[in-house]
């Protein structure tokens, strides 16, 4: 048979184990805060900040973009044969030299000419 504690036993248990659940609950919530701080100051300090232009200061910017689609994808479906893959290697050579044009250590690799977004004309 178990023995169960006596009054005089579980008054000698330390205030921390009476507060355990308290403890962890305050715990939780300063680590939760630390990481959100610590995110928040790196996605201003590397620059993601300024490229994000959901945020709602940038509605007259979203609205100069130009949202015709130039973009020349590659088919997902159908044969797979030498003229092909030659049309996909054209395509792909066409990035690449956007790609290497551009020079990530110098001024301002994230400039929005050098990304391709080019805003649309803004009629007076």
């Amino acid at each position: 048979m178990e023995e169960s504690q006596s009054p005089q036993e579980s008054e000698n248990v330390s205030p921390i184990y009476k507060h355990l659940f308290g403890l962890m609950i305050i715990l939780s919530i300063a680590i939760t805060v630390v990481l959100v701080a610590t995110s928040m100051a790196l996605y201003y300090s590397s620059g993601a900040a300024q490229l994000d232009l959901s945020r709602p200061g940038y509605d007259d910017v979203r609205n100069q973009i130009d949202k015709s689609d130039d973009f020349n994808d590659y088919s997902s479906t159908g044969l797979l044969n030498s003229s092909v893959v030659a049309e996909f290697k054209i395509l792909f050579d066409e990035k690449v030299k956007k790609v290497e044009s551009v020079d990530s250590f110098g001024g301002d690799p994230l400039s929005p000419d050098v990304l391709g977004m080019v805003a649309a004309e803004v009629i007076e």
